[in-house]
Formats: structure tokens, sequence, C-alpha cells
């Protein structure tokens, strides 16, 4: 088969790269920029694609049986917005697709996507409408709604880590979520890029409050968990301060306010590796 997978490069699309690379498939890797990756050298084609602009998208699907997308806006940005990468860059790929005669379409989302009050967060509310794109577009698809990655806890807690110091919604403690291993996940989309309009709701097997997360990074990097509470209207009142928005950081901010005040649990449950474990490498070289 040839697949083309879009956003190949990022953290999530690198791990999917490695997986595709493993098969016999024919592979076309689209990005921005193209990276290197240990044992993919030779075994996929470089597809460069600023999929904002649809013209840069033409022929990219040209005789591919499956196209997977793991696109979206992870990082504060001056010059887009998640309505521009997340809904109308994979529109624009979607579109495409249908073009080509491209059978089947799998999208990774993110989970609780569809609950109330979400669309008041953009980099929810982008993926959800792109999601409703993809299901009525007559594309057989398969959307993955994971819950978050390990490296997604271990790197935004790394900081408070480093402070001695760890901030957490006040109220908001109890909240909990089952992150998924980033390379375990990527086998699971590989696996099911077949499959017939499903929807996954994917987690890891452990599950924990946030606040259990906090303790188990600040032990794992040696330190005495230091908790600050914070209002949960400061993050939207900090969102909306002018010096925010020019930064390009708004979106980041509500969409972190959610994470930290929503349980989110895949119910999903995939992979074999321990967050626990991951955490307490990933902290190793403080404890030193």
């Amino acid at each position: 088969m040839k697949i083309v997978l879009a956003g190949a490069f990022g953290n999530l699309g690198a791990e999917i790269l490695k997986v595709l690379c493993a098969t016999e498939h024919e592979i076309v890797a689209a990005d921005l920029k193209e990276r290197p990756l240990e044992g993919t050298e030779g075994k996929y084609t470089f597809a460069p694609i600023d999929a904002t602009k649809a013209e840069s998208l033409r022929g990219l699907c040209e005789g591919a049986d499956v196209v997977i997308t793991t696109m979206g806006l992870t990082t504060a940005s001056t010059r887009f917005t998640a309505y521009d990468i997340d809904y109308q860059g994979n529109l624009n790929l979607l579109n495409e697709a249908k073009r080509a005669g491209v059978k089947n379409f799998t999208y990774i989302s993110v989970i609780s996507c569809d609950k109330p009050g979400a669309e008041k967060v953009p980099m929810l509310h982008a993926k959800y409408q792109f999601e409703n794109e993809l299901k009525k577009s007559g594309l057989t698809y398969v959307i993955h709604r994971p819950t978050g990655y390990f490296y997604d806890i271990a790197k935004v807690f790394r900081p408070y880590v480093e402070k001695g110091e760890m901030q957490l919604l006040k109220n908001y403690g109890d909240v909990k979520a089952n992150v998924v291993d980033c390379p375990e996940f990527a086998v699971f989309i590989v696996e099911h890029m077949l499959d017939e309009n499903v929807t996954y709701s994917v987690g890891g097997k452990e599950t924990y409050t946030y606040l259990e997360m906090a303790k188990m990074c600040m032990d794992a990097g040696g330190k005495p968990c230091i908790i600050k509470w914070s209002p949960y209207w400061m993050f939207g009142i900090l969102a909306n301060m002018p010096f925010i928005k020019k930064a390009g950081k708004h979106d980041i901010i509500l969409f972190s306010q959610w994470t930290l005040s929503h349980n989110l649990v895949g119910d999903t449950v995939i992979g074999e590796h321990s967050f626990k474990e991951y955490i307490n490498d990933y902290f190793a070289d403080l404890r030193k």
C-alpha cells in the first residue's frame, strides 16, 4: 500500500513514521521540514508541504491508499491559529485526498473535544470541527482522541520541578488522566489505519490525578512536593492580557486551563509501558 503521513516530523508523527518504515509499504512523509530519524533512512519519500496553502498539497495523495495526519498547532504562534492548522490545514489535506480518490483517512484529534464548553477552547473546537468534516466526507475514517502523552506531562512539569514548586488549579487536584506512551500509540495507529468509521478515545494503562502526577514528578526529581494552587479564573484573565495575545499564547493557556480542570480518561486502554517509570527516568538527571 501507499501511505501518506502528514505532520511526519512532529513528536507523534516521527513515531508513526518509524513504525511505518518497519513495514513494506510505500511511505510519503509530508511536513514543512524534514529532520533525521534513526532507522528511517532511505525508507520513505519526503514531500515538503505547507498545509495552510492548498496548492502545496497538489498531487501529494496521488495513488495513496491511506492518509494519516497528525497536523495541529501545539505551540504558541503569532502567525497561525488552531483554526488555520487543525481545521483548515487538515481540510485542505482532506480535499486533496478526496480529489485523488484515497479510500482511508486517519486523523489524530484530542479527547473531550466534543464536550460542552470545548467550543470556547480553539485548540479543541478546531479539531472537533474537522472531525465533522471528515465524517461527512465519504472517506472511510479513523479518528483517534488521545488523552495526552507521557512526554507532554514531563515537558510541562519540568520547569516547575526544577524550580521546586508545582502549580495546579485550586479545587481540581483530583482531576484524572491516563496519558499514553507516544511510541505505543504510534503502533496502535498503524495497526488500526484500515478500520472503518470508528473513533477511539485512547489512554494508557495507568490513571492518576494531577496532584499524584505532580508528586510523582517532584519525587522523581528529588524535590519536596510544594504545590501552589492557582484559581481557575486566573487562567482566563491571563489568556486575554494584551501581551499574552501578542505573543500568540492565548490558545495555549485556554487549552492548559481545560486539561487541568477536566477528567481525560480514555476508554481504549493501550500499551504496557509505565508512566511512573517513564517519569522516574525522565527526571533522573535532577537527582544527581
